[in-house]
């Protein structure tokens, strides 16, 4: 599980996104009703899966770019 300064990274990086593609909602409303209600639970674990796969792809991008790796 990560800590709280990784959760908010991944997070921000899905954040945005999801608000446009639900323009009645917010990633925050989305996280406490996760608590409760399965469907939104299995859309925010879908949501975080996109943040750690783009996490990933920014590691590895950052990766390539530096000459001491």
């Amino acid at each position: 599980m990560p800590n709280n300064e990784e959760q908010s990274y991944l997070e921000s990086l899905v954040r945005e996104e999801f608000e446009r593609c639900h323009p009645d909602d917010t990633f925050e409303d989305l996280k406490r009703r996760a608590a409760f209600c399965k469907e939104d639970k299995g859309l925010l674990r879908d949501w975080m899966a996109v943040a750690r796969a783009r996490a990933a792809a920014e590691r590895a991008k950052l990766t390539a770019m530096d000459p001491a790796a």
